[in-house]
C-alpha cells in the first residue's frame, strides 16, 4: 500500500470495534477522511472493503459509500449493529460461564450444559465437543505447538470453536487451576484474560460472575457507541463534510 494510504493500514490491522478505544476507531475514519479526495485516495473505499476483516467496519464500507438511500444505509447499520452485539454478548457470557466454572472447579459436563443454554440449537453435539477440548489438551503438550493459536480466545471466532477452546480451560483446570498462570500470555481476549487471571488468584465465584457481568454490559454499551459513532463519521465522509468537522462528530461521542 502506499504511504498515502498509510494510516489507514496501520488502523486497520489492529481494527476490533469491541476492543479498540474511541480515539483508535475515530482516527481509522479520519485518516479516509484526509485522503478520499485526493488522487491518491481515490480507491481508498475499494481497497480497505478488500482488506479490513473487522465485520461492521467492513459493512460501513459496502454500504455507505454505494449508492443506497440514506434511511436505508441507516436502517441495515441498525439491523447489523444489533445482530453482532447480539453475537458478542453471548461470546462474552460464554466465557463468564467458563470463567465461573474454573473458578468453581465445575464438572465441566455441567459447564457444556450451561453453554448450550445460550443457543436454540447447540453447534456441536457434547461428545464432539469434549473429543475435540481432550485432542487440544494433548496438542498443547507437543514440541514446537502454535499456542498463541490453539489457546487464543476471543469474540471473533466461531460459536462451535469458541465453545471447544472454553471447554478446553476448564478441563485443564480441573487438577490444579493454577495451571491455567502459564497460559496467560496466549488467551489473547482481555475480557477472558483478566477472568482468568481472577479466577487464578481464588476470587469467589460468585464475585467473579457478577464482575465479569458489569465488564460485559459496559463493553456492550461502549461497543454500541463505538457503531453509532463509525456510521455517522461514514455518513459525514459521504457527504464530503470537513475534515474537521468529521473530527466534531467523533469528538461528540467521546467522555472528554
Amino acid at each position: 500500500m502506499n504511504q498515502t494510504n498509510g494510516h489507514a493500514a496501520d488502523a486497520r490491522q489492529e481494527l476490533d470495534i469491541l476492543e479498540m478505544p474511541f480515539e483508535g476507531l475515530a482516527a481509522y475514519w479520519l485518516s479516509i477522511r484526509k485522503v478520499i479526495d485526493t488522487r491518491k485516495g481515490k480507491n481508498i473505499i475499494r481497497d480497505e472493503l478488500e482488506t479490513t476483516q473487522e465485520s461492521y467496519i467492513s459493512h460501513l464500507l459496502d454500504t455507505v459509500f454505494a449508492r443506497m438511500e440514506p434511511d436505508l444505509v441507516r436502517r441495515l447499520a441498525e439491523v447489523k449493529r444489533d445482530a453482532l452485539l447480539d453475537d458478542y454478548r453471548r461470546k462474552i457470557d460464554l466465557m463468564r460461564l467458563a470463567l465461573f466454572a474454573i473458578a468453581a472447579a465445575e464438572n465441566p459436563r455441567i459447564t457444556m450444559v450451561r453453554m448450550d443454554s445460550k443457543f436454540s440449537h447447540a453447534p456441536m453435539t457434547e461428545k464432539a465437543a469434549f473429543d475435540m477440548a481432550h485432542g487440544l489438551t494433548t496438542a498443547v503438550k507437543e514440541r514446537g505447538a502454535d499456542l498463541h493459536t490453539l489457546l487464543a480466545v476471543d469474540h471473533k471466532m466461531p460459536f462451535d470453536r469458541l465453545v471447544v477452546k472454553l471447554l478446553f480451560y476448564v478441563i485443564y483446570a480441573r487438577p490444579d487451576k493454577r495451571r491455567l498462570e502459564k497460559l496467560l500470555p496466549y488467551s489473547h481476549s482481555r475480557y477472558f484474560t483478566e477472568g482468568l487471571s481472577l479466577a487464578i488468584d481464588n476470587f469467589e465465584p460468585d464475585f467473579l460472575a457478577y464482575h465479569l457481568e458489569g465488564i460485559r454490559d459496559q463493553t456492550i454499551a461502549e461497543t454500541r457507541r463505538k457503531m453509532d459513532m463509525s456510521l455517522e463519521m461514514a455518513m459525514g465522509i459521504r457527504n464530503k463534510m470537513a475534515y474537521d468537522d468529521v473530527f466534531r462528530i467523533a469528538k461528540a461521542y467521546m467522555s472528554a
